[in-house]
């Protein structure tokens, strides 16, 4: 990813992927404790669209956004958890934000929603071609 002979643009590659990851941690972590505090909410709202299992889904949803969520936050396994977390959007998206087929006056906030998620999941796709970059543990696992 990043060019040896040029140290300046080593750093500013670093230092954004550093970032792009804060950024992803900062809108999956909260979103994965909230639904630990309302649980039945989440449940409720899984079971809203007729998804089966709502319990089980809400327990998924927790788990990919915390776990994927502490991964890129420490940069250990990046491809992976954003690999995970692209996956896990993409299918959210489809599932809850389907602007077309909610009735005219719910679709302007619901394609907005969706657009952002189809762009969340354009970063974590990114994420997960780049790694981690030299601050993150995958690149001290492959020192080692």
């Amino acid at each position: 990813m990043s060019s040896s002979r040029d140290p300046a643009r080593n750093r500013f590659d670093d230092l954004s992927l550093l970032l792009a990851r804060l950024a992803m941690v900062a809108l999956f972590l909260p979103a994965g404790i909230g639904k630990i505090g309302g649980f039945s909410g989440t449940v409720g709202h899984i079971g809203s669209v007729g998804l089966p299992l709502p319990v089980l889904g809400a327990t998924i949803a927790i788990a990919v956004e915390v776990a994927a969520s502490l991964a890129l936050l420490a940069g250990y396994r990046t491809r992976v958890a954003a690999l995970v977390l692209a996956a896990f959007t993409l299918a959210a998206t489809l599932l809850f934000h389907a602007w077309w087929a909610m009735p005219v006056d719910q679709q302007f906030v619901q394609r907005l929603m969706f657009s952002k998620n189809i762009a969340v999941v354009g970063g974590l796709l990114a994420l997960a071609v780049a790694g981690a970059g030299r601050f993150g543990l995958d690149t001290r696992r492959a020192r080692a």
